[in-house]
């Protein structure tokens, strides 16, 4: 038993940074814009991707967005990922999830987006990221563009 065991636990332990799983937290600001208006927005994520074999992950995050304008609040956020590693330390990805309203008088919104995240240093990375908001109500709808830089583990 232990020849069988023992080879299989080295294979795997060999084998594992190959599909290394990351958690990671981030923080970003850039702009919000409908019907006419631009403010500021900014806020901080946290999330982890898998694997999908060498070139796919997918993953999700949590995150809290606050508009840069008084009588807004933070906007609480659950978004999942899909995408590719386009190149060594470069992640290419589509979005997709649900947003709370980000004021008392506000509509909460599903959103739909897409991404690309550059390692630059060790565990240390940038990302811009374009999210378009669906609110529905006869609200008009918004549309993002932010930037960060977050860190993985």
């Amino acid at each position: 038993m232990r020849k069988f065991i023992l080879p299989l636990l080295a294979s795997l332990a060999v084998a594992t940074p190959a599909l290394a799983d990351e958690t990671r937290v981030e923080v970003r600001g850039g702009a919000i814009w409908s019907d006419g208006t631009t403010e500021d927005t900014w806020g901080a994520a946290a999330g982890f991707d898998h694997d999908l074999g060498a070139n796919a992950f997918a993953g999700f995050e949590v995150s809290g967005d606050k508009i840069g304008t008084s009588g807004t609040k933070v906007a609480w956020g659950l978004t999942g990922r899909l995408g590719v590693k386009a190149a060594p330390g470069t992640k290419v990805f589509a979005t997709g999830g649900y947003t709370t309203e980000p004021c008392d008088l506000c509509e909460d919104s599903w959103h739909a987006g897409a991404g690309i995240e550059q390692n630059i240093s060790g565990p240390f990375f940038v990302k811009a990221e374009y999210r378009h908001h669906f609110v529905g109500n006869a609200v008009p709808d918004s549309d993002a563009v932010v930037a960060g830089v977050g860190i993985k583990f």
